[in-house]
């Protein structure tokens, strides 16, 4: 009796895609997230608000003092996109545990750094660990779940993360007025990145597998539920050009999704580093700024968990394009008001607004992305959204120098904003596969 080899079909049965199938790794991941959020959050606050006193940055440097974010927002792009094309070749798993070991020096660059310029270094490393370590978390969440889960699964993931940079930025504060600045932040850093770092070789899975089992669906004819519309590509694996032309200007729906994702992130590069100085020139101490750039945080990360889901059930395209525009009126609205409680109110506008676009830009990215090549598209996604920091950064800086006033810089991002949304909304298509699927092959 004859054996028939093993298909590429048989070979994949045994992934399931789902959230409650994948429910151990699913949480893992999401606390790996968590770990990133509190990695990039240990800055949000005390940095850029001691950057005078400690780092011996001058009153109304405002390029210089946006130089950290600039470092750190260009290399995390970047990486974010090889990270993507990296864990198609060695595995999710892999690139996620170089992440953190990219991260173990920052505590160390904090404490010891002499000069400014030592923070935009440390923040190098920090962009290598972002792009690695949070492209994992998102690509990994994607592959196991399944298309109508999406929104839901990129606003658990999305919330997780951002809870952990809200969460931060308020113990940081508390943390650098009560014991030495440096030696809170050294020891909170090294303690979050070290536990990540364990957990992720303990208990992470790589999920590459339940990606290629999606793919052999597809390809077999057995792939359940409509068509996403998936662009045309040269091959079932194109190269690294053919990807990020498509994703940047070559594919009209991605091309909107990824300017969006860069001109949204001059939002949190504000929040970052002009927030902070902003609120301190306007008398509110460590804790209380980390109680603004905080409700921002926890009102952006919460969110997330009812505009994920909203977007499966609502599309992806009305969301992103009401979260731009909210997002840019709670700019406006901080630089028009005045005490903590009305500066928390106009963060909480400016995190709801974050929450609706956020996770559903990744989802949409996702939902248009073969999975051959999804962690490619989404890491070319991810390049120009990181990106966006440093453009951000730069074009903020270059403003408030150029004005005298740290107030151009706030209008500047609200009317990107503005702006981003419109392109989004006359340029971009439904990309919910339920709401828009690919016409069926006669």
């Amino acid at each position: 009796m004859s054996h028939r080899a093993p298909s590429m079909q048989d070979e994949y049965r045994e992934y399931t895609h789902g959230i409650r199938a994948n429910l151990g790794q699913f949480s893992q991941q999401l606390l790996q997230v968590f770990f990133v959020g509190l990695t990039i959050g240990l800055q949000r606050n005390v940095v850029p608000a001691l950057a005078e006193q400690e780092f011996g940055v001058s009153a109304g440097s405002f390029t210089l003092l946006m130089a950290f974010i600039i470092s750190f927002g260009f290399v995390k792009g970047a990486m974010n996109f090889v990270a993507g094309r990296l864990s198609e070749k060695v595995g999710r798993r892999k690139v996620l545990l170089w992440g953190w070991l990219f991260a173990l020096p920052i505590p160390f660059i904090i404490l010891f750094a002499p000069s400014w310029g030592w923070i935009v270094a440390a923040n190098v490393l920090l962009g290598i660990n972002q792009g690695f370590a949070w492209s994992m978390t998102v690509t990994s969440k994607v592959d196991i779940t399944r298309a109508e889960q999406r929104g839901l699964a990129t606003g658990f993931n999305e919330f997780a993360g951002y809870g952990g940079v809200a969460i931060a930025g308020l113990a940081t504060g508390y943390l650098a007025v009560d014991f030495d600045p440096r030696w809170s932040l050294f020891v909170f850093g090294l303690v979050i990145i070290a536990v990540a770092l364990v957990t992720a070789y303990v208990f992470a899975k790589d999920t590459l597998p339940w990606a290629r089992a999606e793919a052999a669906a597809h390809a077999s004819g057995r792939h359940a539920g409509p068509t996403p519309r998936f662009p045309e590509t040269v091959s079932d694996h194109p190269s690294t050009w053919e990807i990020f032309a498509l994703v940047t200007f070559r594919h009209r729906t991605f091309s909107a999704l990824s300017q969006a994702g860069c001109v949204e992130k001059f939002v949190d590069a504000l929040v970052w580093a002009f927030f902070p100085v902003y609120l301190r020139g306007h008398g509110l101490s460590l804790p209380e700024i980390g109680w603004v750039v905080g409700v921002y945080g926890m009102v952006w990360g919460a969110s997330q968990l009812w505009t994920g889901p909203l977007s499966d059930q609502l599309g992806r395209k009305i969301p992103i394009v009401l979260g731009m525009w909210i997002a840019g009126a709670g700019i406006v609205v901080t630089i028009l008001v005045q005490g903590i409680f009305a500066w928390c109110v106009a963060a909480a506008i400016t995190g709801v607004g974050m929450a609706l676009l956020y996770p559903t830009l990744i989802a949409a990215v996702s939902d248009i992305s073969h999975p051959n090549w999804r962690g490619s598209s989404l890491g070319g996604y991810r390049f120009w959204r990181d990106a966006g920091y440093g453009i951000g950064a730069l074009l903020i800086g270059l403003i408030a120098d150029a004005t005298g006033s740290m107030v151009a810089g706030f209008w500047f991002v609200a009317a990107a904003m503005g702006l981003s949304g419109l392109w989004v909304l006359v340029a971009a298509a439904e990309t919910h596969p339920r709401l828009n699927p690919a016409p069926e092959k006669v």
